[in-house]
Order: structure tokens, then sequence, then C-alpha cells
């Protein structure tokens, strides 16, 4: 946690800010160790303190890295922020895409004059995008227990039950396997809904010859994994199957292009490529992926609006698809972590289409 604190104050000085104010609650997770529901960070050379109220003043007590002072509130948390400040004029930085409009004005009224409010982007999501070792070991064993659900839900058959049910199962077997919570809303997208590419679940029983788009990720330790994969519900007609084989030849190319210094742009392009040769460019309709850590959606993104490049410590998901309105979806993807010499594939599913009666 000082080392998140200490690289939080590099960024700080080349945006000439004195001391950062952190409201998100992923981003005071990530610096303090704080889990609960109501907490703030201040980061600065002079300063470092956590504020929260009575109901987590011992939770504090345990989690928040002692590198912080903790402070209780008496009222609202950023009413205390004034007076956990140095004393001088301040440039106090905040989380302009956290923060409301309402929070800043009521901020701006509670502090004096000598101290500036700056916005300051999206500094700790930053930092966040490069995970470090610790969080990469979490993020394999979130990977892990979401691969065991699926292989035993999968294996016990898909035909006749429902898409409902094969996500709730799905769901069930994660938390029975360690995951304190799914990632996100479970998808099970059969035949035609496949072309959804975030159809919610139904209770429509699921037909023989159906391609089945399963995207499920479980959430350990405040880490999340996210993975999809295209099942066939006994064997796919012909049309299945190539679109199936277009969309894993592109996310093979893909992958392999996932490498330190490697453009988040050009990553996107390689899959994309591969789709638009086959005449297929205009069913895959978004990014090709996107960073996943504390949040399930975070940087850096893989798309064409990608301006980066990609570093060791990186985890990103790698998810091209071709949807057909009305016929048939295919994706297929991983969760990926850039190392120096190129990348890890934290999913361990195989990649060949699985049938399932």
């Amino acid at each position: 946690m000082r080392g998140r604190s200490e690289r939080l104050l590099g960024l700080l000085g080349e945006a000439a800010i004195d001391v950062m104010l952190v409201t998100d609650l992923l981003n005071v997770r990530y610096l303090t160790g704080f889990t609960g529901s109501n907490g703030l960070a201040l980061v600065g050379p002079r300063t470092r303190s956590f504020i929260t109220d009575f109901r987590y003043v011992e939770q504090a007590a345990e989690e928040v890295h002692a590198s912080f002072e903790r402070r209780r509130a008496a009222r609202e948390l950023l009413a205390e922020v004034a007076e956990a400040l140095p004393i001088g004029e301040l440039k106090l930085g905040f989380e302009d895409g956290h923060l409301t409009v309402r929070q800043h004005a009521e901020l701006r009224e509670r502090l004096p004059e000598r101290i500036e409010l700056v916005a300051a982007g999206p500094l700790v999501e930053q930092l966040r995008e490069v995970k470090e070792p610790e969080e990469v070991a979490t993020m394999r064993i979130a990977a892990s227990v979401a691969d065991e659900a699926f292989e035993a839900v999968v294996g016990a058959g898909l035909i006749g039950r429902t898409e409902r049910e094969v996500a709730v199962a799905l769901e069930q077997e994660m938390v029975q396997l360690g995951a304190s919570a799914p990632s996100f809303e479970t998808i099970v997208a059969a035949g035609p809904h496949g072309a959804l590419p975030h159809h919610r679940p139904r209770d429509e029983a699921i037909r023989r010859g159906d391609l089945v788009v399963i995207d499920w990720g479980a959430l350990v330790d405040g880490y999340h994994s996210d993975c999809t994969r295209t099942v066939a519900a006994g064997d796919p007609d012909t049309d299945g199957r190539d679109i199936y084989e277009l969309v894993l030849e592109a996310q093979l190319a893909a992958v392999e292009a996932v490498t330190p210094g490697a453009s988040t742009q050009g990553v996107d392009s390689t899959a994309r490529a591969v789709i638009e040769a086959a005449g297929q460019g205009d069913h895959f309709g978004h990014g090709l992926g996107h960073g996943v850590g504390l949040d399930i959606h975070e940087g850096p993104r893989l798309s064409q609006r990608g301006n980066g490049a990609l570093e060791p410590g990186n985890v990103v998901t790698v998810e091209p698809g071709v949807y057909l309105p009305g016929r048939l979806g295919v994706r297929i993807e991983d969760l990926v972590a850039v190392t120096s010499e190129g990348c890890e594939i934290l999913t361990s599913v195989s990649k060949d289409l699985i049938v399932a009666d």
C-alpha cells in the first residue's frame, strides 16, 4: 500500500497537485486496503489520511494500511477534509470522474480560500492498470475458480436446460468453489440470442443445434476474472462451425499480438483484420477487450479508439465476436496478463469447440 501511495505522489508532482482527494471506493481500497462502503483518502507529501464514519472505525483499524492516519468523521466525510489537510496554500486534486456536482459544491463551500480545487482526472486508475504480481496471482485464482465451475456446469449438459438455469448454476458453483460472488451477471445466450452481446438469460430452453454464448467470471478477494466460451448444444450446422473457426482464428491472432509495447489499437486491428477479410466486419461491432482488476471494466482498452501501448502488468480481455442477427453469435474470450516477454493466458478452458448434450 505504501508503494502505491508513493507512485501516486509521483503523478501528483507531474500534475502540480499538492494533495489528492480520493473518493471512489475502488480507488480508496487500492490505496488503503479498506473494503467498506463509506470512506475517502487524502494523499500528499505531508499527509496520508483515511476518513470514515463510526460504523467502520473497527474495520478500518484492521484493514487500512498503517501509513494512513485514520480519522472518524462526526458528520459527512467531506466535512472533515479541511481538518485533515496541511496548513498553507494548496492545490487539492479531486476525482472529477467520480465526485458529483453537488459534492463538489459542498466541498468548495467547506474549504478555506487557501485551497484550490483541481480536477485531477483518473490518476489512481492509471496506477491500477499495471498490476503487481500479487494482484495477478489473485486474478489467476479467480480465473481458475471460474474455469472449474464452467467445466462442472457444462459437463452436466445443456440441452433442455433454460438459459437462466445454466446461468444460476454457474454462479452458484463459483461461490461454492470459493468466489465471493460472480464478477457480473452471467450471460447465457442460446441460438439467435447469441447475436445479442449483452443478452440477459431467459427462461427459454436450449435446443439441440444451438450455439450457446456463455460469458462469466468469478470475484475473489476483490479481483475479477472474465471469460467467454461459445458451446455447441449438440452438433452445430456448417455455418455455425465456420463462424466459430473464424472467431477462433481472430482470437488466436490477437492473443499472439498481446506483447509489451504493442499499441492497444493495433491489437484490436489484428483481430478485426481477420474478421473483415472474411466479409464479417460489420458483425464485429465492439472493441476487442478491456482491462480487468478491482473493476470488471477498467483500462487499458483494446479498441480502435485506443491510443496507448501495453506494458507488463496489464491484464486485459481478448474477446472478438461475430453476431448474425436472428441467427447466432460467437464470442471467444480469454483473460490475458502482459509479461515482460509476451503474455500469460490466465484462462484454462479449451478453445476447441465444445459440444455438450
